[in-house]
């Protein structure tokens, strides 16, 4: 049988998007854990939540990977593409819904699914867009994103549980009232997927982006105070990814050159070989 038709598949970026699906798997057994042991052991329970939590952002992690190694790589492709969105939904779509139903929306069995629904089928009409969207001109699609990306918004919901856990949750093992904020979160992010804002891919940074020493003493300090503060300053990361996508039409463009890491066309050198593009 002959394999002429088969696909490509490059092993490190396709590794990444394998550790995305997976962290997203993880955490969907491990929300779903919780919610049995909530009622019996609500400290073990919390601890099932904590360990979901992590396994969304870490699958943010190996989203961000994944694209880097095949671009680095120059080994973008079709099935790439459509494997990290299969692995997308699963990880930013179904584990973030799955999560906000268990922790605030079965308390209204109907309304509760609606909401957590109206998130997951926006979250993969987004993917779909997105993909026709790269097929149709590969080049803008590396540039920057229209509409909320999925893997932020999962980031958001995720870091903000992880907050409210934090913030109000060490004594009672719950959310408390603060949980409220989930529900309207879910259907706001649910429309600025399809919004016409736009978002900065951050895909032209690389090995050879440069950077003056204040910028980069910046990065180290938001580093170090990300490790150091990992209860809150995640949210606080991605909350300001949401709202630039507000302010960025009101940026000059040398302010948004310099957030974005972007290069005039000039002063980008010709590829060396051509990369495969959709």
């Amino acid at each position: 049988m002959s394999d002429e038709g088969d696909p490509k598949i490059y092993l490190l970026p396709n590794l990444a998007t394998a550790g995305n699906l997976c962290f997203g798997f993880a955490s969907i057994l491990k929300i779903l854990e919780g919610a049995l042991m909530k009622e019996i052991d609500p400290a073990a329970a919390q601890a099932s939540f904590h360990f979901a939590i992590w396994c969304i952002l870490g699958a943010c992690i190996c989203d961000l990977l994944d694209g880097r190694l095949a671009r680095l790589g120059g080994h973008e492709s079709d099935f790439g593409r459509e494997f990290d969105s299969i692995a997308d939904i699963v990880s930013f779509g179904v584990a973030p819904a799955l999560m906000v139903y268990r922790i605030v929306l079965q308390q209204f069995s109907h309304a509760g699914w609606i909401v957590a629904s109206i998130y997951l089928v926006c979250g993969a009409l987004r993917l779909a867009r997105f993909n026709c969207l790269a097929a149709a001109n590969s080049a803008a699609a590396n540039k920057e994103f229209k509409g909320f990306p999925i893997p932020a918004a999962a980031g958001l919901i995720a870091s903000l549980t992880l907050c409210l856990l934090w913030w109000q949750g060490e004594q009672e093992h719950e959310l408390g009232r603060w949980k409220w904020v989930l529900p309207p979160l879910m259907i706001f992010l649910s429309w600025m997927m399809f919004s016409g804002f736009k978002y900065p891919s951050f895909k032209s940074v690389n090995w050879r982006t440069r950077r003056t020493i204040p910028h980069f003493l910046v990065i180290v300090i938001v580093l170090v105070v990300t490790s150091l503060n990992y209860e809150w300053m995640p949210a606080l990361l991605f909350i300001t990814y949401l709202l630039y996508g507000f302010v960025r039409p009101f940026i000059s463009r040398q302010w948004r050159r310099e957030i974005e890491e972007e290069e005039d066309d000039e002063e980008q050198p010709a590829p060396e070989s051509p990369r495969q593009s959709p």
